[in-house]
């Protein structure tokens, strides 16, 4: 899996400062209690700067897993008594179970291939309570990618500090990948560095037999809820 935040973590929370956290977090929260009214522990993984651990912990005690050491040490200082475990979700193994297990943002993307897939939604079943919810926000579906389009912005607008982020995006066979260049300006100079995402492109058959396959029932995509729809599933 790759892990593409080791210089952007430091302006994540900044690049995404308008994504509405609070009011993602509470959809997560209603249709994890419409599954299993008695939910009250919770692993978010792929759970990046913690920006949704910081919300549903109202409702849950929760823990947060990512891949990227660099986000965690980012959540964590926002965080600090929530536990949080460096963990690819490929081999998640965690030594315990939550009522809820969420996977938003579209983190599993970055899942490298179909068997990777099926990996991932299995690891994270296991961690997942009898009667309790998996839920996972998926990305892009291999017809909705739309390849060689251009998108940019001037993420961080602050007087000490600007972020410029360029992308030119790209498909290499059921992989989507993103070249993103990042300029940043602050104080102390002017930097460019690249980060490059891949993230596998499923179909919606192809994540809906993942779940069934991990063993959990009454499996939908909620395509009301969030950005890019919600998967639920039940064990």
């Amino acid at each position: 899996m790759a892990t593409p935040y080791r210089d952007s973590a430091a302006f994540y929370d900044g690049i995404y400062d308008d994504k509405d956290y609070v009011a993602e977090a509470a959809s997560v929260h209603a249709l994890v209690l419409q599954r299993c009214p008695r939910a009250r522990t919770l692993l978010d993984v792929g759970c990046g700067t913690g920006g949704h651990l910081a919300q549903l912990r109202q409702w849950f005690e929760v823990h947060g897993a990512d891949a990227s050491a660099q986000m965690i040490a980012r959540a964590a200082e926002k965080l600090p008594e929530v536990p949080l475990h460096v963990a690819d979700l490929r081999e998640l193994s965690l030594g315990r179970s939550f009522d809820a297990v969420v996977c938003l943002f579209s983190a599993i993307g970055y899942v490298a291939s179909l068997e990777e897939l099926r990996r991932g939604v299995a690891a994270m079943a296991q961690h997942v309570a009898p009667g309790g919810v998996l839920a996972i926000e998926p990305w892009f579906t291999p017809e909705a990618w739309r390849p060689w389009t251009v998108h940019g912005s001037l993420a961080i607008d602050r007087p000490e500090l600007k972020v410029a982020r360029l992308v030119r995006s790209e498909v290499r066979g059921r992989i989507s990948v993103m070249p993103m260049h990042h300029l940043v300006a602050s104080t102390e100079g002017v930097e460019h560095f690249v980060e490059t995402h891949e993230m596998f492109l499923a179909t919606e058959d192809e994540i809906a037999q993942a779940f069934a396959d991990a063993g959990l029932r009454d499996v939908e995509l909620r395509r009301d809820a969030l950005v890019r729809g919600l998967w639920l599933g039940t064990r």
